[in-house]
């Protein structure tokens, strides 16, 4: 590999560049690795769309397959490891990956998968001995440890959605999150742009499957040093940022109020100070939160709103957020904001509706094997909505307040759950909470609460929080009902498929009245 990390190698030979609690490489054995890894791919029948999946958690060998693809020429596809086989086979042939990597955990699912799909190539990493998965460290020993060609074509990943409206579906990584280039090396210098690159280490705490984490193999293309925790566990962040002396990271709010929930003297025994940028992405955080860990960590925290399919389309400082509590920030290049009624028109600001974004390049939201659902997305040619509901203030910053297919209709009125789910998590003996329509013989749905006590043994009562949400909202916006639950379901970047939670309430596959 030539570029950044062969030049880090001369540099920094005892330098160790990505580690992750298991491994640890130094520049030079990083760079060997990705030279067998980019020519073991090279080598291998990769078809007309040059993909491979990687289904593993993370691990210095999840790095080395998404990273060894880039330099390959090869677009890999990070698949979310808790999907089942079945699952899995889907994305495997939609995106007709050629080659599989799996790790340990997910072996058997992996193969299963694979047989399903017609995947021949299956490698696998600190795996049991079987025919059917050809051993990560044989397959690197086989393959030249040369530098491979400069002037591939880099490809981005391809990604998939996480199926709360429906089926995933595959996005290309966004022009906004791809350096692109026509070459290797016009793409490593696009890299080096990247603002975590100006910075020291990087901890990757989130799961490699999702855009912020996956990050983290850019940023060492671009010869910053990486630490992955394979799992996240909010003590065990704390220690690897005194350990690792880290800079920089990628967090969303469950790890914020996972943090904040660790008893005093525990946050107490880690020094922190070394952090200079957090990025905070995946869903909208309670405003509480927020200040306690900006207060905790400092003004360090880069809020970016957006999805997969575009990238980050609003941003937001610590100091602006601490001025504009609860937005998302204003858009950025080439995104601008609009707010529209139901019927597409403009509405002003401060006024409620349905959140848009207008693309200066044309592009919008690009689903590449689902033009209906591209076409479903946009109000008009190059303004699209990523489902939101929310309003602009006069200084043009966004606030979400909810999302379309979350939306109740009781009565023929429009109810947002995130104004009684806003109320209800203020609730001291409340953890989580999620509210949803469910069927009702007179209104068509009504609405109900799930609750996750923070105390199982205690929780609160139902007449409790119904009363807590009458004294702050119309009656109308209210639970009818409350339900104790164990989990409400986030995933890991801590968002709610409010599709899957309505199901059991409803009969057939409808979840609206």
């Amino acid at each position: 590999m030539a570029l950044v990390i062969a030049e880090r190698a001369l540099e920094r030979p005892t330098e160790v560049a990505l580690q992750d609690g298991r491994f640890a490489l130094a520049w030079p054995e990083l760079n060997e690795a990705l030279n067998r890894v980019a020519n073991g791919l090279r080598s291998s029948a990769l078809g007309a769309e040059r993909r491979v999946a990687v289904f593993a958690e993370n691990s210095v060998e999840t790095v080395l397959a998404h990273l060894g693809g880039l330099l390959a020429g090869v677009s890999t596809v990070p698949v979310n490891f808790h999907l089942n086989a079945d699952e899995l086979a889907y994305i495997l042939s939609d995106s007709k990956a050629t080659v599989l990597f799996v790790g340990p955990e997910n072996v058997e699912r992996g193969l299963e998968a694979a047989r399903i799909a017609g995947v021949a190539l299956v490698i696998g990493w600190r795996c049991d001995p079987r025919p059917d998965v050809t051993p990560w460290t044989d397959w690197m020993a086989a393959a030249s440890d040369s530098e491979p060609p400069r002037n591939v074509r880099p490809l981005p990943n391809l990604m998939y959605t996480s199926g709360t409206t429906g089926v995933p579906k595959g996005v290309d990584l966004a022009p906004t999150m791809f350096a692109g280039g026509t070459t290797m090396h016009e793409h490593i210098v696009g890299l080096q742009a990247n603002r975590f690159t100006k910075f020291g280490t990087h901890l990757v705490v989130g799961p490699m499957y999702h855009t912020g984490p996956l990050n983290g193999f850019r940023i060492l293309a671009a010869g910053t040093p990486v630490a992955v925790l394979n799992k996240f566990d909010p003590e065990s962040v704390l220690a690897a940022i005194e350990r690792h002396d880290a800079e920089t990271s990628v967090m969303v709010p469950t790890h914020f109020k996972r943090l904040l929930d660790l008893p005093s003297e525990v946050k107490a025994r880690y020094d922190i100070s070394s952090m200079k940028l957090v990025a905070h992405t995946g869903a909208a955080c309670p405003i509480d939160v927020k200040h306690d860990m900006i207060q905790w960590f400092g003004p360090i925290f880069l809020d970016a709103y957006g999805a997969t399919e575009v990238g980050t389309t609003c941003s937001i400082t610590s100091a602006e957020w601490l001025s504009h509590p609860g937005s998302v920030g204003r858009a950025i290049p080439p995104f601008s904001a609009l707010v529209v009624d139901d019927d597409g028109n403009p509405v002003p600001a401060g006024t409620e509706g349905r959140l848009f974004f207008e693309d200066a390049t044309g592009r919008g939201v690009v689903y590449p094997n689902d033009p209906v659902k591209s076409a479903q997305a946009h109000l008009r040619p190059g303004v699209f909505t990523l489902g939101e509901i929310g309003y602009l203030d006069q200084d043009g910053y966004v606030y979400i307040t909810d999302r379309f297919s979350d939306m109740i209709v009781s009565g023929g009125v429009n109810i947002y759950p995130a104004e009684a789910e806003k109320v209800l998590i203020a609730h001291p003996q409340v953890s989580d909470v999620a509210v949803i329509s469910v069927p009702d013989a007179d209104m068509g749905e009504a609405v109900k609460a799930l609750i996750v006590p923070e105390d199982p043994a205690h929780p609160p009562s139902a007449e409790e929080l119904i009363a807590l949400c009458r004294s702050r909202l119309a009656g109308y916006k209210c639970p009818r009902t409350v339900e104790i639950v164990s989990t409400v379901g986030r995933n890991a970047m801590g968002k709610i498929n409010k599709r899957q939670l309505r199901a059991p309430y409803w009969e057939g596959t409808r979840t609206i009245g």
